[in-house]
């Protein structure tokens, strides 16, 4: 009924909604991955999971440590796990401020980059680029983006949201948020691992959730999906 994805999996969501073909869903992951390898190259970076705080208070840390360089709200991942990032010593001054603000656990990632920052604004545009040469078709399922957690109703929006999206917040609660208030009541997670099935429990517990890693998988959540 509707398609979304955090981050990486919105290309996934992308041609599940008929937008893009799988060839060029898999071009366009490639050359982003690339341009953000590039734009990350040579920086000090850092991602930290921050639990159990709310925005306000990690808005206010990120303020308060920007003189130090880039620091921003990466992931709006489910209630009491956000996720910051930025350049490493901006990052690690945040996370200070967070635990003595209160914040149970801050927990550093162990990724390549400052994903979903102004540092990859760069990376960004070298994928606007690319995108230019991309056709893209009409959505065939409604589908909703990271940038703004709403529908996007025309294909000719997509490009420069893919664009956005390489650094702006990805706003996934407020996304499943968005789904739920207009009726959805059945989410499926397709790909490998559990991590959206448990961001899922800690939006809307009262929502069902099925998990499809492999075939026997697919084939018990099409039962369940029939009734039978």
């Amino acid at each position: 009924a509707v398609a979304a994805g955090l981050s990486l999996g919105e290309y996934s969501a992308l041609h599940a909604a008929g937008v893009f073909d799988a060839a060029t869903a898999i071009r366009l992951v490639a050359f982003r991955g690339k341009a953000m390898e590039e734009a990350a190259a040579g920086r000090e970076s850092a991602m930290m999971a921050v639990l159990n705080l709310d925005r306000s208070p990690l808005q206010d840390a990120c303020d308060a440590a920007s003189d130090l360089g880039c620091v921003v709200i990466a992931n709006y991942n489910c209630p009491g796990q956000i996720v910051i990032t930025g350049l490493a010593e901006a990052v690690e001054e945040a996370s200070e401020k967070l635990k003595a603000a209160g914040g149970r656990r801050v927990i550093p990632l162990n990724v390549s980059g400052p994903f979903h920052s102004k540092m990859l604004t760069g990376a960004g545009e070298k994928l606007g680029e690319a995108l230019k040469e991309v056709e893209l078709h009409d959505f065939s399922t409604p589908y909703i983006t990271n940038v703004t957690a709403d529908y996007v109703t025309s294909p000719t929006g997509v490009k420069e949201l893919l664009r956005l999206q390489v650094s702006s917040s990805v706003r996934w609660q407020q996304s499943v948020e968005r789904m739920i208030a207009d009726g959805v009541d059945t989410f499926v997670e397709i790909g490998p691992g559990k991590t959206l099935s448990g961001f899922m429990r800690k939006i809307d517990r009262s929502a069902k959730t099925l998990n499809i890693e492999n075939m026997a998988d697919f084939e018990k959540a099409m039962a369940e999906l029939k009734g039978e």
